[in-house]
């Protein structure tokens, strides 16, 4: 028996994404706008949808706006941008109440659908332009977003990481653009850019809740209308050999060093060892019961954290560590011969067996959301390769040692990065 059923159709240049359950007391909307990572483009794309989001020709200001979201029962609406693989994809989410569980029978489903449309479709354009007080307060807000991962030590030594590890390739851009970039965007060279992505993003749209999927199908048929177009497919994510280890150290006034290391795992989530992979890294890195969290942080306290996570559509597999600047060689070591370990197969079936119960429970966790469960489907959207969600349960179920010693064995060390505090002077 199916766990979750979605049923898809194209229409109007999107693909809706139907998922009937009556498992939530509210419906969400998900709309989702995917392209390639581009330099050119990235802070453009990163500021977008926050200037989407502040109003509508039908609500022209942001407390307007809000206000008509009160009225739908307290509906809320977010934006997210994301990096998978070598794409950027903008999230538009919005929740809102299930009008069967009201006395009053408002079809705010309906109502819901109509504002997102209104989002993308019917933005204030002034000048052939976006309206020039939102974008200019947009930008504010994204040197400060950008600005935030600086300050953030942790979040800060993973983009080096990835800068330098992915040097020549779109997947070193940060998601959320470049400081440098934002002065130049202007309400009208964004309006031109809002332009191209109607005409070329990849667009899906998830309906989550207890809906009839007929009633929604006519309803997005008359609301969101898009020129038909291809799926979009970024060409640069071709798998990419080690030649040699890279290594870089930098300094800064921090009082906890910050050591990452990043590894390519030549296996992606559309690959048929992926499941293998993500056993993998639950062995190696990905819990608390993991190699480097007994070996590295337990048994030799070396760190003050000690984990690594798999990036799925690019084949990256990064370490974060908290350390102190004498235990860098140390550290680098302990962490390299885990790795050695799981090459050569020094884990043991009880191991796996609570790695599988800790990945199923994570899941069945994450599908509990109507959130995650969006977030769960559209890994098929960007792999395009489709993978039932109880597929993936029994996939993890039937994952052997051999097939993680094998996955293990096409992982290869990349780059070695370490943020290091300025040594004492006195």
């Amino acid at each position: 028996m199916k766990i979750v059923a979605e049923n898809k159709t194209t229409l109007n240049g999107l693909t809706l994404h139907t998922i009937s359950t009556e498992k939530y007391k509210t419906n969400t909307l998900v709309l989702k706008l995917k392209a390639p990572l581009e330099e050119k483009n990235v802070t453009q794309r990163a500021l977008l949808p926050y200037v989407l989001q502040s109003e509508t020709s039908r609500f022209p200001s942001s407390t307007l706006l809000r206000t008509y979201l009160d009225d739908l029962y307290g509906a809320t609406l977010n934006v997210d941008l994301m990096k998978k693989g070598e794409y950027q994809i903008i999230t538009f989410r919005m929740d809102i109440a299930n009008e069967s569980f009201l006395s009053d029978q408002t079809p705010l489903l309906v109502k819901g659908l109509e504002l997102l449309a209104d989002i993308i479709n019917s933005p204030v354009i002034e000048n052939n332009g976006f309206k020039e007080s939102t974008v200019e307060k947009e930008k504010r807000s994204l040197k400060q977003r950008i600005q935030a991962v600086y300050d953030d030590k942790m979040r800060y030594s993973n983009l080096r990481l990835v800068q330098e590890m992915c040097k020549n390739e779109p997947y070193s851009l940060h998601v959320n653009g470049r400081i440098e970039d934002i002065d130049s965007i202007t309400p009208s060279s964004l309006y031109r850019y809002y332009n191209h992505v109607l005409q070329n993003d990849e667009i899906d749209l998830y309906v989550v809740g207890n809906i009839d999927t007929q009633n929604v199908e006519s309803t997005v048929k008359d609301l969101f209308i898009f020129k038909s177009r291809e799926k979009v497919r970024s060409t640069l994510n071709e798998k990419k050999s080690v030649e040699n280890e890279h290594e870089v150290i930098e300094e800064q006034d921090v009082k906890q060093g910050k050591l990452n290391i990043g590894y390519r795992t030549n296996s992606t989530y559309a690959d048929n060892d992926y499941y293998a992979l993500q056993l993998f890294n639950g062995v190696f890195g990905g819990f608390s019961h993991s190699k480097l969290f007994i070996n590295v942080r337990e048994k030799e306290s070396l760190a003050y954290y000690a984990a690594s996570r798999v990036e799925s559509h690019k084949g990256l597999l990064m370490v974060m560590s908290g350390i102190e600047n004498k235990n860098y060689e140390k550290a680098v070591s302990i962490i390299k011969e885990q790795m050695q370990a799981m090459k050569n197969g020094d884990f043991s079936d009880e191991e796996i067996a609570q790695t599988k119960a800790v990945i199923k429970n994570q899941l069945l966790e994450t599908v509990d959301t109507a959130r995650g469960l969006v977030e769960i489907f559209y890994h098929n959207v960007v792999s395009t390769e489709e993978r039932q969600f109880e597929e993936w349960l029994e996939g993890i179920d039937k994952v052997t040692k051999p097939e993680i010693i094998d996955v293990a064995n096409k992982i290869e060390l990349d780059t070695i990065y370490f943020l290091k505090g300025l040594e004492a002077t006195n």
